[in-house]
């Protein structure tokens, strides 16, 4: 699966019955809810990431891309949105980049 139609499969869950899908069921919460999600999941990455359980960050991992399509989509903000940002960035140091915001 590509992060193009995990965004997709997001996207077209956007609206759906909450009670079938769980995709449905955050975007139905609210940004909020869906930011509070992904704080929750980034978190656990971290602690993972600390404990050093290349499998369990891992999933973790997986779980934050997710919980951050599904946040980005609550806001209407597209993953295609997030790729146009970064290929702006292309060939920018990261410290030019922080001074210029």
């Amino acid at each position: 699966m590509t992060l193009e139609t995990l965004a997709a499969t997001i996207a077209a869950r956007k609206g759906k019955d909450p009670e079938t899908s769980w995709t449905a069921r955050l975007l139905a919460m609210g940004p909020e809810k869906c930011a509070e999600k992904f704080g929750e999941e980034a978190v656990e990455a971290i602690i993972e990431a600390v404990k050093g359980d290349r499998a369990r960050l891992t999933a973790e991992a997986a779980d934050v891309i997710y919980h951050l399509l599904v946040m980005l989509a609550a806001r209407d903000v597209t993953l295609a949105d997030v790729l146009a940002e970064l290929d702006r960035r292309d060939g920018t140091s990261g410290i030019a980049e922080k001074a210029g915001r």
